[in-house]
C-alpha cells in the first residue's frame, strides 16, 4: 500500500556560535548555517490544525539550543540536535542535519567546512 511521506525542512539557518577546536574560536565565535530536514507519515485529518504536523518553530528551538553553547566539534551539535529530534518526535522515520561552519581558520579563502548526520528507520 502507498504511503505519503511529509517533510519539513529549515535551510540555512545562521548562527554566530562559541564552536571550535581552538580556544580562540571558542572565545570569537564564528558564522555557521545549519540545514534540519525531518520526515514522518503523512496521516492529516485536517490540514489546517498544526497538531497534526511538527512545528518548524519547535525545529528552530532545538537548532538555538544546540548551537549556543561552547563546544568544540560540529559532529557533537549535529549529533545533539539528532538526538533531541528523536527523543521529542518518536514517528520520524528520516532525518538530515548539516552544520556548515564559514571560514574555519585553516588558511583557505572563503572556505567552509560542513559536518552532516542522517538518520532513517
Amino acid at each position: 500500500m502507498a504511503q505519503i511521506t511529509q517533510k519539513i525542512a529549515l535551510d540555512n539557518v545562521r548562527f554566530f556560535s562559541p564552536i571550535g577546536f581552538y580556544e580562540e574560536e571558542q572565545l570569537l565565535g564564528n558564522e555557521f548555517f545549519v540545514n534540519v530536514s525531518v520526515s514522518f507519515p503523512f496521516k492529516n485529518p485536517d490540514a489546517e490544525d498544526l497538531n497534526n504536523t511538527l512545528n518548524y518553530e519547535d525545529l528552530y528551538r532545538i537548532l538555538a539550543e544546540v548551537m549556543s553553547p561552547r563546544r568544540k566539534l560540529l559532529e557533537s551539535a549535529a549529533e545533539d540536535i539528532l538526538n533531541k529530534l528523536l527523543e521529542g518526535y518518536a514517528y520520524l522515520e528520516q532525518i538530515d542535519v548539516s552544520i556548515k561552519k564559514m571560514n574555519p581558520p585553516f588558511g583557505g579563502d572563503l572556505a567552509n567546512s560542513v559536518v552532516s548526520l542522517s538518520f532513517q528507520r
